[in-house]
């Protein structure tokens, strides 16, 4: 009996010193020619950008979940091909602590390197819900079908304006960020709207609350890149 419990204490700790298999959380990245593709994932979203240095090429992102080796993938959004959204698209995944690569069902390979993990304060997936007037109160968005959603991880962002109800895409823009002393700064590396803001820097205030009613919510500060005000609330989603 003693042998036996002995084998059992044993296995567990195997069980509880056996390294955690590596995560497909994070930002990863791919070079093609002259293009780079960012794939970020966060929370259960997913954001995929192709550009070139200063050139936006095109965008696609929405819901994920795993299925053993598979992700299961519903589009929000896709500017390649706008009758994607509300599709399940499933791919076979292989992570290791370098590299991620997606397998799609015509057996087409892509391998991203790895940028960051999705750790940090900030990293998730976020929503406008508010805005502050002059006075520092909020007014509230009424939540429908449209919505602006930014997607963090450890070290990069990207944002993207649409609409999955009627598959319309209205803008994105993503790169790198830091959070520092109640300031983020984030580094433009492409932009939908406007190529020539790439390579920017703009340093917001940063405020993270938390409260049983409204959850996680981040205001959001500071002037704009064309010296318009900003005055942001968004919530953890």
């Amino acid at each position: 009996m003693r042998i036996i419990l002995m084998l059992f204490i044993a296995a567990g700790l195997a069980v509880a010193f056996r390294p955690m298999a590596p995560s497909m959380m994070g930002a990863w990245r791919m070079k093609a020619d002259t293009k780079t593709i960012s794939f970020l994932v966060s929370g259960n979203y997913v954001m995929v950008t192709a550009y070139e240095a200063d050139k936006y090429l095109n965008t696609f992102g929405g819901k994920w979940r795993m299925d053993g080796d598979t992700v299961r993938f519903t589009v929000e959004f896709d500017t390649q091909d706008s009758t994607n959204v509300g599709q399940l698209e499933n791919y076979h995944i292989k992570v290791t602590s370098k590299n991620l690569t997606i397998t799609n069902s015509q057996n087409q390979q892509q391998i991203y390197d790895r940028v960051d993990d999705a750790g940090g304060s900030m990293a998730g997936l976020w929503r406008i819900t508010g805005r502050l007037n002059e006075n520092g109160e909020v007014t509230t968005m009424q939540r429908g079908p449209r919505k602006t959603v930014k997607l963090l991880t450890g070290t990069r962002f990207q944002w993207a304006a649409i609409n999955p109800e009627t598959k319309q895409f209205f803008g994105t823009g993503g790169g790198t960020y830091t959070v520092k002393d109640g300031k983020y700064t984030e580094k433009i590396d492409f932009f939908s709207r406007d190529n020539s803001r790439v390579g920017r820097s703009l340093t917001f205030n940063c405020d993270v609350k938390k409260s049983p009613e409204a959850g996680t919510q981040w205001f959001h500060t500071g002037q704009s890149s064309t010296g318009g005000r900003v005055a942001e609330v968004w919530t953890r989603e």
